[in-house]
């Protein structure tokens, strides 16, 4: 998944993904869209762990770029975002998501995103649903 014209708007101006961090990756595949995030001040608890909540933006971010990606000149808003936090990851560490398109539809897209530390070890498993909105002419 070509994902270059959509970091040029992600890096135009501050927001959510380059505040916390975001690197958004293409991929050769159709229906995959990764990510990494260095685990650092900017999205760290202040026991020197990855935020849950920093988890689950990079897994939002990542599918609203894939749909994004997916849907030129669309809107693509997350209206669903449901994780679970399998192992921590400490300050220092890089994590990967990889999100996989699990349904797209007109209106609807649903990705799971799978977070991973730099061994390969799982940190975060989330489902991710996306609205698509088209613009006005």
């Amino acid at each position: 998944m070509n994902v270059e014209k959509i970091k040029e708007l992600i890096n135009a101006k501050p927001n959510l993904s380059t505040a916390l961090g975001m690197e958004f990756i293409s991929t050769p595949e159709d229906d995959i869209c990764m990510a990494r995030m260095k685990v650092d001040e900017r999205n760290r608890q202040p026991f020197g762990f990855l935020s849950g909540g920093a988890s689950l933006a990079l897994a939002e971010n990542v599918a609203g770029v894939g749909s994004s990606a997916l849907c030129p000149g669309c809107a693509c808003v997350g209206i669903e975002v449901s994780g679970s936090h399998v192992q921590a990851v400490v300050e220092g560490d890089t994590v990967m998501a990889c999100a996989h398109l699990q349904h797209r539809g007109n209106t609807l897209h649903v990705w799971q995103v799978d977070i991973s530390n730099s061994a390969g070890e799982l940190i975060s498993t989330v489902r991710v649903t996306n609205y698509i909105i088209k613009q006005k002419k």
